[in-house]
This record gives C-alpha cells, sequence and structure tokens, in this order.
C-alpha cells in the first residue's frame, strides 16, 4: 500500500513540474488568444472565415522581433495548435529568419500561420521545416470572403499573416526556418512528449491552464459567420 501512495505522490509531482511555465510561456499563450481573438472579430480585415474553417492547424507567433545575435534577420517563439476532435494541446514553437524587413519599420510584428492540408501538417511535425523549400507558404488573403485568393495562395500549404501597428496584411515567409520549441514542451508535457505526440494524438496531455484562452479563442462557433449547420 504504501508503495503505491508513493508512486501516486511522484506522479502527481511529476505533472506538476511538467505544468511550470515560465512566465514568457504564458506571456505566448495569452498573447496568442488576444492575436486571434482580434483577428476573428474583424472579418472584413482579417482571415477569410472559409479559409480558417479549412486550416488543419493554427500557428500564433506574437512580439517577432529583429534578432541583435543575427545582423539582419528576425526570430520569434509562440504556440501552434491543430484539429483532431477538438483542438490540440498547444505546441510551442520558434521561427527563425534571415529577414523579412518588419512592416514598415516595425521593431515587432506578430504572425499567423495557417496549415491548410495533411501534407503541411506532416512536414511540419519533422524536427524542423523551412518554409519555401520544405513546404510551400504564400501570404494569405485578407477579407471576409475568400474568393480573391489566388493560385498560388489556393495551394500553398501554408497561408501567413503578420499585424503591425494594428494593420493585419499577408506576408510571404519563404525562408523562414519553423521548429518545436523542445524546451519549453518539456516544462509543459514532459522530457519525452513530442510535437507529433501531441498532433496526432500518440500521447495524450492535458493542456496547461494558461492555454484556456488560447484554446478559446480557436473554439469559436464558426456558424454564425459562414452559416454552417
Amino acid at each position: 500500500m504504501k508503495k503505491i501512495v508513493v508512486g501516486c505522490t511522484l506522479c502527481l509531482l511529476a505533472t506538476s513540474a511538467f505544468a511550470a511555465l515560465s512566465s514568457d510561456e504564458v506571456k505566448r499563450l495569452n498573447d496568442a488568444a488576444s492575436i486571434l481573438t482580434e483577428l476573428r472579430n474583424s472579418p472584413d480585415k482579417g482571415i477569410p472565415e472559409e479559409l480558417w474553417t479549412k486550416a488543419e492547424c493554427a500557428i500564433v507567433i506574437p512580439s517577432m522581433k529583429k534578432a541583435a545575435f543575427v545582423i539582419g534577420g528576425e526570430y520569434g517563439s509562440g504556440v501552434m495548435s491543430c484539429r483532431a476532435k477538438d483542438w490540440t494541446s498547444p505546441v510551442f514553437m520558434q521561427l527563425a529568419k534571415g529577414s523579412w524587413g518588419l512592416q514598415i519599420g516595425a521593431e515587432t510584428t506578430d504572425l499567423v500561420l495557417l496549415v491548410m492540408n495533411k501534407r503541411g501538417v506532416d512536414k511540419l511535425l519533422e524536427d524542423k521545416v523551412s518554409l519555401g523549400a520544405d513546404a510551400s507558404v504564400a501570404a494569405g488573403p485578407i477579407g471576409r470572403a475568400a474568393a480573391a485568393a489566388t493560385d498560388a495562395q489556393l495551394k500553398a500549404e501554408m497561408l501567413s499573416y503578420s499585424r503591425s501597428s494594428g494593420v493585419f496584411a499577408g506576408i510571404d515567409l519563404s525562408g523562414g526556418v519553423l521548429r518545436p520549441d523542445k524546451e519549453a514542451l518539456a516544462r509543459a508535457y514532459g522530457d519525452n512528449v513530442t510535437a507529433r505526440d501531441i498532433v496526432t494524438g500518440t500521447r495524450h496531455v492535458e493542456p496547461p491552464s494558461a492555454a484556456n484562452a488560447f484554446l478559446q479563442s480557436l473554439r469559436r462557433d464558426v456558424r454564425a459567420t459562414t452559416g454552417r449547420k
């Protein structure tokens, strides 16, 4: 009996340790929730809802910034969730790039990427993916309807968007390198849990409580704007 009690206690301690996110990771989740809420509440200036409902995964990189340690480069950390029966627990991600030239000379830019098909998801779950080379990426169309999307946008595995000074726009992220943030994943879920485990459901993990607002912004009921039943 003592062994069982000790074992259960250790399990509880381990679970608590896995949920010990840093303040930066909590901020990532909160900022990502705010960005998605604002973007989806502005249908005339944001991502067309038709594209949103077709997306397999959503990635939000709050405050992509110029990296002092990379000349002319940018670097950002964010979170991703994918559709299963529900949106999955968040996967912490990192994005690095030689240089896109942040909008209008801004020091930071918020980024949102939609993964539009299973091929894009599979490539995303590799150790790292080079956007535009390993996975096709295009600047996403803006506005209420997706009718204005070009062939390149409709065929892309990922569509990318940016927000600077409150203005949303499509942005070409070709040349960027996207990868899971393994250190943040370990803090959230344990050393042996990978991004693939979370997205494919190979291992069930509970989302940290700090992810509630982010997941709620993803679960928004779209029937009112799309007429779906």
